[in-house]
């Protein structure tokens, strides 16, 4: 990764610096589904859509599982077991496909994802279902950097913001399909029917993807200049991910005795941060660092801000959980609509306006949400400003990937991809601790990083504004630095 020297003066080099991957192909005529794209296009999409339904599938099965198994106590650490792997295997597999090529970490990771699905499908206790879960994380973090350093191989600039839309539509149909058919195969098949049987999809994405990856992204970027693992940035991947684990842990036990883990998880995470981010990233300075930092702000502000919607709902309005999930589904669609609007090649030279504006319509979908708390508001107000901030995140998120990709070298697309993942989901971990925080703090009740669990009637609809308005200021913040990522 190339480190940028203090200063905000100072700007990532422009794209004419940048020498292009290698492996792109000649020729875009056919785009991404081409006859040169098609095989690894469908292939590495198919990939995106069984981890989407993966995501929203063992959810629904979840709670199932921790009850059979008796570990209820022990239900959190089944979703942060999977978040805290994931976080080094980011790493790993950045400065993996940066060595010898994408292809190797994308396959260590699928079946590293498939094999904790069986662990975890197989478990006769929760101890078991928690280890699975995190093999699975170590798979899925594999997955995802190899993945962005595929497209940075293998498709061209021009090409690049249409596959970020693909993978963002991906996850339409798992959202809306997932849960319904995990519920009915956990109702008359029984949950581990759900762990157990999404192994058996990943063959076609395989046989699909595996030789358009080896014919057309495989081997070192710069094959004179061999990378070795750099052993630190892997002890910096370990900091993360066990602090990150600490940090969740002292979210789901809101005690006194809780700000011990909490302090040392910070110790772990400050230098680790500094170490795998580029420098600059908290600062904003112009360039990769903004990116870097946009997308943990957006990511973080909005996920925190949602995962406290269904709660509102239920608690405050007395709708059924089914009704309450069912306000959020239009957000699927809008998310990737809005990820095809920045694939327009005419909107290319305001791709850093489009994430201002994705921004500030994501603050306002934050800021409206919590106007149900007024009786004579209806709530279906909720579900039109989800949608609107849906919207706005499907700008902001394409674009964050395609522009890291456009002022990444080849050499450096891995490690600056796993950063940008990091920056997503340890901002995901940090915003829903301090939010959770503020909720029980203001008589919302116990908050986990993972889910929130209060009693039905017992949440004060303060605690809900204290949660929401910082949310949306900080996803004002990134309006702000989302002026910052433009370099030209």
């Amino acid at each position: 990764m190339t480190a940028l020297e203090p200063g905000d003066a100072e700007v990532t080099p422009p794209p004419a610096d940048r020498a292009e991957a290698p492996a792109a192909p000649d020729d875009d005529r056919g785009g991404v589904l081409g006859r040169s794209h098609r095989a690894l296009s469908v292939g590495i999409v198919s990939v995106v859509v069984l981890i989407a339904f993966e995501a929203t599938a063992v959810g629904t099965a979840m709670p199932v599982a921790a009850r059979e198994l008796h570990g209820i106590p022990l239900y959190a650490f089944a979703f942060s077991a999977y978040f805290t792997t994931s976080l080094f295997a980011m790493v790993l597999s950045g400065q993996w496909a940066d060595r010898d090529g994408p292809l190797r970490p994308l396959a260590a990771g699928i079946a590293a994802f498939g094999a904790g699905l069986l662990l975890s499908g197989t478990a006769s206790a929760m101890w078991l279902f928690i280890v699975g879960r995190a093999v699975q994380g170590l798979g899925g973090g594999l997955v995802i950097v190899a993945l962005y350093v595929v497209v940075s191989r293998a498709y061209s600039e021009r090409l690049r913001p249409s596959i970020m839309a693909a993978f963002a539509a991906s996850w339409v149909v798992p959202s809306v399909v997932g849960p319904l058919a995990s519920g009915t195969v956990t109702e008359h098949l029984g949950w581990r029917w759900v762990f157990i049987g999404i192994p058996v999809l990943v063959v076609f994405p395989l046989a699909l993807a595996l030789p358009a990856i080896r014919r057309m992204a495989s081997g070192p970027a710069d094959p004179s200049a061999p990378q070795p693992f750099d052993g630190r940035r892997i002890r910096l991947a370990l900091g993360i991910s066990v602090g990150a684990g600490l940090l969740q842990y002292a979210g789901q036990d809101v005690r006194w005795l809780s700000l011990l883990p909490a302090a040392a998880g910070a110790a772990l995470l400050v230098p680790a941060v500094r170490g795998l981010l580029p420098r600059g990233t908290c600062r904003a300075v112009r360039g990769l660092p903004s990116v870097v930092l946009l997308r943990g702000v957006a990511a973080g502000s909005f996920i925190a801000a949602e995962s406290f919607v269904p709660l509102m709902l239920v608690t405050q309005r007395g709708l059924s959980p089914t009704m309450a999930g069912l306000s959020l589904a239009v957000g699927g669609a809008t998310w990737a609509l809005g990820s095809y609007v920045q694939a327009r090649p005419r909107l290319e030279p305001h791709r850093e306006r489009l994430m201002v504006l994705g921004m500030v319509l994501v603050a306002a979908a934050i800021a409206t949400a919590p106007s149900v708390l007024i009786a004579s508001v209806p709530v279906w107000i909720v579900g039109v400003a989800w949608g609107v901030g849906c919207f706005g995140m499907g700008m902001v998120l394409a674009s964050t990937s395609v522009l890291l990709l456009k002022l990444s070298a080849p050499e450096e697309a891995g490690a600056n991809s796993a950063a940008l993942q990091i920056s997503d989901g340890l901002s995901n971990v940090l915003l829903l601790a301090a939010g959770g925080a503020a909720f029980a703090a203001l008589g919302g009740g116990a908050v986990g990083t993972a889910h929130v669990a209060v009693g039905a009637s017992g949440s004060h609809p303060g605690a809900f504004a204290a949660v929401f308005l910082p949310m949306a200021a900080v996803a004002l913040v990134g309006a702000w630095v989302g002026t910052r990522c433009d370099v030209s």
